[in-house]
């Protein structure tokens, strides 16, 4: 088995790391020389991919890979099927199953209703009608192929050194109060095993990728702050509350997004809800990454 992660970062580094197992070969790119280090750290064999051109090297090993998985946002396309499209990199005539990143930005804004992978998307911004011209694109590209591409729409991602701990430990942490919120979360460990649970049983289509329990983002902090024994940072409301343009776009998303797709497959969540995995992160000492 041959692994490859195009754009191997938090997310794919979870991947990485789901599938590390005897006599599994594992790559992942870069777009930087400095993180080349890291990857190699977590026995990924790393290459560096500007989303412009594919070299030597990569063409190379892109040869034996059975398993691809595509982590990339797009930007004028996706830059990986704009790739195979233009050059003479293609898939390899080894694969058996192609994974796709995207989000449950996709869906857009349903008023804080539950929606499941039948939901029709109403992408708000650019990036959100990027990402589904991509996953549209890479449903074709598996079809095309004769493999399984599956398309794991991810909710907001945390985990070891990505987290509320971290947040409130550098003075970052923000109670914002916007009334009826909420957001959808992922341990990052989760969506790793999700990824190897879909190629094991050969799945493509669309999967959430996501949590049991949607809910407010304030609730995390102040769980957070509880278990850490400090005080929560005072509460703002989101009208005033000084955003980027970018934040505040996320506060006009608001759904309930279901899970029970993936889990009619037999996957189980290792970490099924936030107060749960908040505890675990925390007794385990392992927040910080």
């Amino acid at each position: 088995m041959h692994v490859m992660i195009f754009g191997c970062g938090f997310s794919g580094t979870a991947i990485a790391k789901a599938f590390a197992n005897d006599g599994v070969r594992i790559s992942g790119t870069t777009r930087s020389v400095d993180k080349m280090a890291a990857l190699r750290q977590n026995g990924i064999e790393a290459f560096l991919f500007d989303g412009e051109t594919v070299d030597d090297d990569l063409r190379r090993a892109l040869g034996s890979v059975t398993h691809l998985v595509q982590s990339i946002a797009p930007g004028k396309g996706d830059p990986l099927l704009r790739l195979l499209d233009e050059d003479s990199a293609s898939l390899p005539s080894s694969l058996e199953w192609i994974g796709y990143l995207s989000t449950v930005g996709v869906y857009g804004d349903h008023k804080g209703a539950w929606i499941d992978e039948e939901t029709p998307c109403v992408p708000v911004s650019g990036r959100s009608k990027e990402r589904l011209e991509a996953e549209a694109g890479w449903l074709a590209m598996g079809k095309a192929c004769g493999v399984p591409a599956a398309v794991l729409r991810l909710s907001g991602i945390y985990g070891p050194g990505r987290n509320a701990f971290c947040n409130l430990d550098k003075g970052t942490a923000r109670r914002l109060i916007k009334k009826d919120q909420v957001f959808n979360r992922i341990r990052v460990e989760d969506i790793g095993a999700a990824a190897r649970f879909l190629s094991e049983h050969g799945l493509g289509g669309i999967y959430n990728i996501t949590d049991d329990r949607p809910g407010p983002p304030q609730d995390v902090i102040v769980e957070a702050a509880r278990l850490m024994g400090v005080e929560p940072p005072p509460e703002q409301a989101f009208e005033t509350a000084e955003l980027t343009p970018m934040a505040r776009s996320f506060y006009g998303e608001n759904k309930r997004v279901s899970n029970a797709k993936l889990k009619a497959a037999g996957f189980e969540f290792s970490f099924p809800d936030y107060p749960m995995s908040l505890a675990q992160l925390w007794q385990d000492g392992r927040w910080r990454g």
